[in-house]
């Protein structure tokens, strides 16, 4: 499957077409524009490539696992000529990118994972109530009236916002991803796949994760170290799950010097 892709890049560097393109992976109900930030900064010297995962933004629907995603991305970035690449993946497309990077090591220059372990973890159903699926839209719908819709299905204000991203507004309101697709699949993005012996990626590793988050714990470091024996970790003071939103500047800097190796 192609998957939609923001493309940034300087206008004129012959630098930029001798380093590794670097790619963007959002996380579940994300979209490819919500790492823009750092897009951005990167841009300014490198190719880079933001994609909207299957069933997010503007990209196809259809079934989901983490093999079938790395595949996406892979099939994508080859159509594009941007391979082997730096990837950067944030909580799902973490571990997409850690996917892509253990079946497929050499399309990976390095890897950056963003607060996700290679193991259980991420949102739960008590994030994303099955009623979504079946939520029953009015006729016009706009963003105070969709953040209105959902309050009583979600009480954070973060996770709210982000579902409010993934409607589609106006005369014609609904959703605008493929919902029940990631619904059904939601059990297999809260896991990991078991992988046969020996399988790792020896290319540069770095994995960041925020301070107050759970999703990266010392119960990991052996499958870390295990999948990806040349790893670092680096911990954001003060930054919770969405670390790029939590320490923008922060997290800027690592992905910078991690983007320069």
């Amino acid at each position: 499957m192609l998957l939609n892709v923001i493309e940034r890049g300087p206008e004129v560097s012959s630098e930029a077409k001798t380093l590794p393109p670097v790619v963007l992976l959002h996380g579940l109900f994300g979209r490819a524009r919500n790492l823009g930030f750092v897009q951005r900064k990167l841009a300014a010297t490198r190719r880079t490539l933001a994609l909207d995962l299957r069933n997010h933004g503007d990209s196809p629907h259809g079934p989901m696992s983490f093999r079938i995603m790395a595949d996406d991305v892979r099939e994508t970035l080859e159509h594009h000529n941007a391979l082997p690449a730096m990837l950067l993946g944030h909580s799902m497309g973490g571990k997409t990118a850690m996917m892509l990077a253990l079946r497929h090591p050499e399309c990976v220059h390095s890897l950056l994972v963003v607060d996700i372990a290679p193991g259980e973890g991420g949102f739960t159903r008590m994030d994303v109530p099955a009623e979504l699926e079946t939520l029953d839209f009015p006729p016009h719908l706009d963003r105070a009236g969709a953040d209105a819709l959902l309050r009583p299905l979600i009480p954070s204000e973060a996770i709210r916002q982000m579902m409010v991203q993934n409607m589609r507004l106006g005369d014609n309101p609904g959703w605008s991803i493929g919902l029940a697709d990631i619904m059904t699949a939601l059990p297999t993005i809260m896991s990991w796949p078991e992988l046969p012996p020996g399988t790792q990626y020896d290319g540069p590793t770095l994995f960041i994760r925020g301070e107050i988050s759970p999703y990266i714990q010392p119960k990991n470091y052996p499958a870390m170290r295990r999948l990806f024996p040349h790893y670092t970790l680096e911990t954001i003071s003060g930054a919770g799950h969405w670390v790029h939103v939590d320490a923008p500047k922060r997290f800027a800097e690592l992905v910078e010097k991690f983007a320069q190796r």
